[in-house]
């Protein structure tokens, strides 16, 4: 039966021809809408996976890093959604071409308008892909210190020493200088140890070395190195450093003062201090 005939058909059964062309639109239409839908569903399944699959990837190897593949986690998610957008506009008949240039034209003016707030996202572009610093280091940004908790396209996050909240524009992070902390594997902690100008300087570095090294957070290699470094006017003084792991530094170089001091004491060493001798006048 061919077209005409099943039209024929229907109009003798009372139905009009505009009747089974709107109903041949809603179909269409029913039709079209259906597939955007699951389009849709799917975009933003399959973005979800791809996102959780390329952050999972960056924390399950320690040589990679977890800032940059959260990063490109996101930017994937986001690519795979905004073409599953066009692929349900152009279902619809919608010309695509346009509305992206609208966009893009829309997207200038923006820019203009938000450049501070642009300066930030490529500088977060920045230190995500060049990464100077990355999760857990400790560092100092122009002049702010804390552990880096969180890199995003606009800030970064750190946490002082005293578990106080600190946000930094990205723009200030990248345009200012870094000082990382937790770069390198070993730091070396230093002190300057004075002791009285009679006491035996010999027996002085004996007992500052062995107090310093006796402590099994103390490295070998590279040398301790102690020499007396100043004839100050109260005091000699001995400079003392000493390498250690990074994650020791801090505990290590707080403990030593106190230990050095209780047993140049318990030697018997002399540790002096400043004074004055008041002459009255007759």
């Amino acid at each position: 039966m061919t077209l005409t005939d099943i039209l024929n058909t229907q109009i003798w059964n009372g139905q009009s021809l505009a009747d089974l062309m709107t109903l041949n639109v809603l179909t269409s239409f029913a039709g079209s809408l259906l597939g955007a839908v699951v389009m849709l569903v799917l975009g933003f399944i399959v973005a979800g996976w791809a996102r959780r699959r390329i952050t999972k990837l960056g924390l399950q190897y320690e040589a990679l890093d977890d800032t940059l593949f959260i990063f490109i986690g996101n930017i994937t998610r986001y690519a795979i959604i905004g073409f599953a957008l066009l692929f349900v506009l152009n279902t619809f008949g919608i010309k695509t071409t346009s509305i992206v240039a609208v966009i893009g034209a829309a997207g200038l003016a923006i820019g203009l308008a938000l450049q501070g707030t642009l300066s930030n996202v490529a500088a977060g572009v920045m230190i995500i892909v060049f990464r100077p610093i990355k999760l857990g280091d400790f560092v100092t940004v122009g002049g702010q210190s804390g552990t880096v908790k969180s890199i995003s396209l606009n800030y970064t996050e750190l946490a002082s020493t005293d578990n106080v909240q600190t946000i930094i524009p990205n723009a200030n992070v990248w345009g200012n200088t870094i000082t990382n902390f937790s770069i390198y594997e070993t730091r070396r902690a230093e002190w300057i140890f004075g002791v009285a100008y009679d006491a035996d300087l010999k027996k002085a570095e004996e007992v500052i070395r062995k107090t310093l090294l006796s402590d099994p957070r103390a490295l070998q290699d590279p040398e301790p190195f102690l020499q007396v470094n100043n004839l100050g006017d109260f005091s000699v003084d001995f400079l003392a450093r000493v390498w250690v792991n990074s994650s020791d530094y801090f505990a290590y170089q707080a403990d030593m003062k106190r230990a050095v001091k209780e047993a140049l004491d318990e030697a018997g060493v002399d540790i002096p201090f400043p004074t004055q001798t008041l002459i009255q006048a007759s």
